[in-house]
């Protein structure tokens, strides 16, 4: 299934896969967001098939609805950071399309721990 429009010079489609995309570059972009994963369910990792990278499509007739599934670094605010990946993802991907999106909704599915990486030592 993908969104679909047309006019009287012809037909425009986008697929699902196009749409997760917008939203992946989207959510990669805010601060503290380290990666996107595939969503955890019933202790199986699974990958579903309208899932690119750690984000869900599902379409209500012209009406976007996004499930992100995202890695947040340690330390930071993690509601502020999930509110910050909802309104990114959903202005790129409505400025981008021209159609309303219905719902983003963030599932923080890890924590990323930064460690110091030690110093090499002195050749002697």
């Amino acid at each position: 299934m993908s969104l679909k429009s047309g006019g009287s010079l012809g037909r425009i489609e986008v697929s699902r896969r196009a749409i997760a995309t917008l939203a992946q570059e989207a959510a990669l972009q805010c601060y503290g967001v380290v990666g996107l994963v595939p969503p955890h369910r019933q202790g199986v990792w699974t990958r579903p098939p309208a899932e690119r990278g750690g984000v869900t499509v599902r379409l209500d007739g012209d009406r976007v609805v996004l499930e992100l599934h995202v890695v947040i670094e340690y330390g930071t605010r993690i509601c502020e950071v999930a509110r910050n990946v909802m309104a990114s993802v959903r202005f790129a991907v409505e400025h981008a399309l021209g159609v309303p999106v219905e719902a983003v909704h963030v599932t923080v599915q890890g924590i990323h721990l930064s460690y110091p990486q030690p110093e090499p030592a002195e050749p002697r």
